[in-house]
């Protein structure tokens, strides 16, 4: 990751509404603004937690400036986001063509335009803690490469434990099931499904709410059910 972003951010428990996470929008904004009037999202009481993938691919992806304004939206750090800031900023990740993943976009964007992506998507954390009434979930968007939460509080978790978070799937694709301990549960986008999947307490919820022919899924934090 290598930028200034802390890389768990913590939100208190929503005494007052719902908590929602939502699967990857790659610049959907306007696809999730239906998904969201489909379950009477309320802006003053509810949230909504991103697990990452905010931009590429689609028409909207410079809206996700407007979007990380809302003090009721917060989002972690997808590939994508990771790809978008990291050319943002004249850095472009090494061997990885980024207009070739949807980031084309990036280009039609003015110079102070692309500096303010690039602030935004940067300081994105790698993983959210949201508490619950009955515990703690998390969430990093691709995989987590260990069975205990706790790891990604500890001093060894290291650049290739943060490259697993955004890129992997592993977990998914041997179908591993061990639950990962010290947490409720641990939500994940990344990999896109036809409907959500959940493999212990590990919960993957995008299913393609950005492709035509998928659709958005919002996963009630509180309960667990989408």
């Amino acid at each position: 990751m290598t930028s200034g972003n802390v890389r768990v951010r913590r939100f208190q428990l929503n005494a007052n509404g719902r908590d929602f996470a939502v699967g990857d929008i790659h610049g959907h904004f306007g696809r999730l603004e239906v998904a969201l009037a489909a379950v009477k999202f309320s802006p003053e009481k509810d949230r909504l937690f991103s697990v990452g993938d905010l931009v590429d691919r689609g028409p909207e992806s410079a809206d996700v400036l407007k979007w990380l304004e809302r003090p009721w939206f917060h989002a972690i750090c997808g590939n994508h986001d990771l790809m978008t800031w990291r050319r943002a900023m004249d850095d472009p990740i090494p061997d990885v063509d980024h207009r070739v993943h949807g980031g084309g976009w990036l280009d039609a964007c003015a110079g102070d335009v692309r500096e303010r992506i690039a602030a935004c998507l940067s300081a994105l954390p790698l993983a959210i803690e949201v508490e619950t009434p009955s515990g703690v979930v998390g969430m990093v968007h691709a995989d987590f490469p260990y069975d205990d939460w706790q790891a990604i509080h500890g001093a060894t978790f290291s650049p290739e434990d943060e490259d697993a978070c955004l890129w992997s799937v592993d977990r998914y694709r041997i179908q591993y099931s061990q639950p990962v301990r010290n947490v409720r549960a641990v939500v994940h986008g990344h990999m896109t499904l036809r409907k959500p999947a959940q493999l212990g307490n590990v919960y993957y919820i995008d299913t393609g709410g950005w492709q035509d022919g998928g659709r958005f899924t919002l996963l009630d934090l509180h309960t667990l059910k989408s």
